[in-house]
């Protein structure tokens, strides 16, 4: 069996890019194709692959201006030939599932988030944009959000990484998900003796706006506690601008730098709302626990009063009170790597290997392999403490949204749904 790999582009090792790296561990012989690719800025499992770039990797700069040349990756996307391929896996992000596949293929998308810059974060995005991007914006994004979504219609099966996720899918593209959560290396991470846990808070990732380090910054101004902030970006030197001196900059550390940090850390701050969000189950790897913002991704890896503290709004006095109770609350290391291992490598591997196989067994044009099982009330199989079932592995499921907001999970009934022409 033929297999592809699509990525939207390789350009460094983000979370998108470990999903990657997982999926060339579990299929060795796959093709990656992808719109730019910097063999420097990958791991040596993805650079041992054939990788094959779209035209936008010819492009004047591509490699660094990549994100300019945006409107043209659905016409990149549909250029490249994947004739003769039995199974196309596409990890999205950026533009990736809007190839052509051949008729008799498998297209499963792997879905990180729909395209948050045209979808639900357009007007942040625009707001922080140039005079001229804000005034080419509109009409650029309108052109690929149709695109998009008529593209989301050569996917056989969507697989999201949260049910943040899968609740987008299901409101752009109508299409319903089977939520396996992104692979965390939990084994890599080590718990420090508690004599040797710090006094300092630590953030971990990109310092750009929807990751809110800016109130991170602003709220650690304002307490005077010690916070450490490993991680690079555009907001970098804003930031450095307004800290006081009890706010460390250590910009982007190698690994072990990292790992150290998150083992003797007080506790992590997850100020933004994300997809999903890796670092908080790295830090709870490291038996630490974390403080995050009651949204997206960290509702489901967070369990609160157990492994971390949720705080409501995101304003300087909600995170600066989530400071002060989780100080005031005893943490289990034990609790915390336990919750960890439920989102490890090979939980991963197991679930999206027993669906995809699932997929390919399937008789064409059926679009909906497993049968219905029985859920919790939130609508996602889970056990007593709130964590994914085990029993997952062997059996994914697919979990929608209803039109009245309520979670469950369905089998879908492609054959009898009308899609709408674009």
């Amino acid at each position: 069996m033929r297999i592809a790999i699509v990525h939207y582009w390789l350009t460094g090792m983000r979370g998108g890019e470990k999903v990657l790296e997982q999926l060339c561990a579990m299929y060795p012989d796959a093709d990656i194709f992808t719109h730019v690719y910097d063999a420097r800025a990958v791991s040596d499992r993805i650079a041992s692959h054939k990788v094959t770039t779209s035209f936008i990797g010819k492009l004047p700069w591509a490699s660094k201006l990549y994100r300019q040349y945006l409107p043209l990756m659905p016409l990149a996307l549909e250029q490249l030939d994947l004739r003769g391929y039995d199974l196309i896996l596409s990890s999205e992000a950026g533009p990736a599932k809007g190839i052509i596949p051949p008729p008799d293929a498998v297209s499963i998308c792997y879905c990180h988030s729909p395209m948050r810059y045209i979808w639900n974060m357009a007007h942040d995005y625009r707001e922080s944009a140039g005079f001229i991007n804000k005034l080419l914006m509109p009409p650029l994004s309108h052109y690929i959000r149709s695109w998009d979504v008529t593209s989301s219609n050569r996917v056989d099966h969507f697989v999201a990484n949260s049910k943040t996720v899968a609740r987008r899918i299901e409101a752009y593209y109508r299409r319903e998900a089977t939520v396996i959560y992104p692979p965390v290396d939990t084994e890599s991470f080590e718990c420090a003796p508690r004599d040797e846990v710090g006094d300092f808070y630590l953030m971990v990732g990109q310092l750009v706006p929807y990751k809110r380090p800016d109130l991170a910054v602003e709220a650690f101004n304002r307490s005077g506690r010690r916070l450490v902030i490993i991680g690079g970006g555009e907001m970098l030197a804003k930031l450095k601008a307004m800290a006081e001196p009890n706010i460390t900059f250590l910009g982007s550390q190698p690994f072990e730098q990292l790992r150290y940090h998150y083992a003797r850390c007080k506790a992590l701050i997850f100020p933004g709302e994300e997809d999903f969000g890796i670092v908080p189950v790295e830090a709870m790897a490291s038996g630490r626990p974390v403080i995050a913002f009651n949204r997206g991704g960290a509702t489901e890896t967070v369990v609160d009063g157990v492994t971390g503290i949720f705080f409501e709004v995101q304003t300087v006095e909600a995170l600066l009170d989530a400071c002060d109770r989780l100080e005031r609350t005893s943490w289990d290391s034990r609790a915390l790597m336990a919750r960890a291992r439920l989102f490890d490598t090979a939980q991963f591997s197991a679930k999206l290997r027993t669906f995809i196989d699932g997929a390919i067994a399937a008789p064409r044009g059926d679009r909906s392999p497993f049968p219905r099982r029985a859920a919790g009330p939130d609508g996602v199989l889970a056990t007593s403490d709130g964590a994914p079932d085990d029993t997952a592995a062997h059996t994914p499921t697919l979990y929608s949204v209803r039109r009245d907001g309520h979670d469950r999970i369905r089998p879908p009934r492609y054959q009898d749904r009308k899609r709408k022409s674009f």
